[in-house]
């Protein structure tokens, strides 16, 4: 018999005010010194967890699971503030801007889901959770690797964010890229869609 596989993950949607800074730190990296890949507007997320090749049949155990995470959590607020790269400046693959703030409530949150996933056939990460939101990504080989010293550099005011919901997303990959489909909206504290 056979059995679909969706590749999915859980991420919190980002405010409006992340489009405009991504615009503003694209003028940091010049195309001169090495491609970039942007990450488009609607694919700027916060992942939570990337469950990964999920079952057809699996997909509402997961949505059961992560509704009553989403149903006991208490939305908060944390900062958008600072940017950095994965795994090194001297060869980036991964530009990013950072969180701060209820960092606590956050790695709660990212725990409490784990913990619900694992027994239903989804292991928990063994890599430590790193939050962050991915703005660029770098390719290689290519001829030069990018400076991005000017984004590292980059300074802008902390963006308040208020996390009330989250998102169980697919992902189909192309060649252009990948392309998101929303599973479910999870509002915290009994507020589902």
């Amino acid at each position: 018999m056979y059995h679909r596989l969706i590749r999915t993950f859980i991420a919190i949607p980002v405010p409006e005010s992340v489009f405009k800074l991504q615009s503003n730190l694209k003028n940091t990296i010049s195309e001169k010194t090495g491609k970039v890949r942007w990450v488009k507007r609607d694919q700027l997320h916060i992942t939570l967890k990337f469950v990964g090749d999920t079952p057809e049949e699996s997909i509402d155990d997961v949505r059961s699971a992560i509704k009553i995470i989403a149903d006991n959590t208490k939305p908060f607020e944390i900062f958008i503030q600072g940017t950095g790269c994965f795994p090194k400046i001297e060869r980036p693959r991964v530009m990013w801007i950072g969180l701060n703030g209820a960092l606590g409530q956050l790695n709660q949150l990212v725990k409490n889901i784990h913990n619900s996933l694992d027994p239903i056939g989804f292991p928990k990460d063994e890599k430590e959770f790193n939050p962050h939101i991915t703005m660029a990504r770098a390719r290689y080989p290519q001829k030069k690797t990018p400076d991005i010293s000017s984004f590292l550099n980059a300074n802008f005011d902390p963006i308040p964010f208020r996390i009330e919901k989250f998102q169980f997303i697919s992902s189909e990959l192309f060649p252009n890229g990948p392309v998101y489909t929303i599973l479910s909206t999870h509002f915290f504290g009994n507020n589902s869609v």
